[in-house]
């Protein structure tokens, strides 16, 4: 299996220019490497916090999986979903940490399988949003 990675969130804001827009305290408050990705969604849900720029999947992997599933149900990604449906978890698949169901807005359910639904054809209109 060939290892294949999406473009980094530092990469998409370097892309912007643009730096100065986040406050210093948001900056803090949701710096990923102080804190574990719960928390990092956790807070981001609770403040109804909008992306801050966007960039496109160039390459498969994990993340990209989850985001193709949740921009198929109609969400940007786990953040919306959560603030929207007023939820704490999305449920997954233990073995691949897919996800593996999600509701959308008009109330109907996707299901998804446990292996890869995103084909590489698929990739490229995944968006990666940066909060």
């Amino acid at each position: 299996m060939v290892s294949q990675e999406m473009p980094s969130a530092s990469r998409c804001l370097e892309e912007l220019h643009s730096s100065d827009e986040l406050s210093t305290s948001s900056k803090e408050v949701l710096k990923p490497s102080n804190m574990k990705m719960s928390e990092v969604s956790a807070a981001t849900s609770k403040a109804d916090i909008k992306p801050k720029s966007i960039c496109h999947a160039k390459k498969w992997s994990d993340e990209v999986e989850n985001l193709y599933r949740f921009q198929q149900a109609g969400y940007r990604d786990e953040v919306e979903y959560k603030q929207v449906k007023q939820v704490d978890t999305v449920e997954c698949w233990p073995e691949t940490g897919f996800v593996k169901k999600l509701q959308r807005k008009d109330n109907t359910f996707y299901y998804y399988n446990k292996q890869r639904e995103c084909e590489d054809k698929d990739v490229h209109k995944v968006k990666v949003y940066v909060y």
